[in-house]
């Protein structure tokens, strides 16, 4: 069975893999699913995990009131690094261009994990524009496989 963690962290990620996810969960027999959340926006985040009846098997719930990009891009690697090397994925999943993406998307490729991006958002060819999901967007999508 194959082992896919879905990473997400605000409300557009969870609104955009709930279907996703519940999908992968429907073909259980082939796929263990984990879903593993930052809370990067928390509140938000879990009004939707609510609506589509989604249990995070992990809740790093790693925001803090005036954190830094760079503090919080720490947290969320270092944090999904240790679930990997607990359960040891097949696959992980993002989507779009947050700080949770390209965070979780940098550990798994330092963990040689395939990743699989779903992406959205408008392409600028900035990476100061908008800022940081250009940069988040486009270097997510070098690291992925799929």
């Amino acid at each position: 069975m194959k082992i896919i963690i879905f990473i997400l962290g605000t409300r557009p990620e969870a609104i955009k893999l709930a279907p996703v996810i519940n999908y992968f969960k429907n073909k259980s027999k082939k796929f263990n699913v984990v879903v593993l959340v930052t809370a990067q926006h928390r509140h938000m985040l879990d009004q939707v995990l609510r609506l589509f009846e989604i249990k995070p098997d992990y809740d790093l719930d790693l925001m803090t009131t005036n954190q830094t990009l760079s503090s919080l891009t720490v947290k969320i690697m270092e944090e999904c690094t240790k679930v990997f090397s607990k359960i040891v994925p097949d696959l992980i999943m993002v989507q779009g261009d947050t700080t949770t993406t390209f965070a979780a998307s940098i550990a798994a490729y330092y963990n040689k994990i395939p990743i699989a991006h779903i992406e959205a958002g408008l392409r600028t060819k900035n990476i100061f524009s908008p800022f940081p999901e250009e940069a988040n967007r486009r270097i997510t999508s070098i690291v992925s496989k799929y």
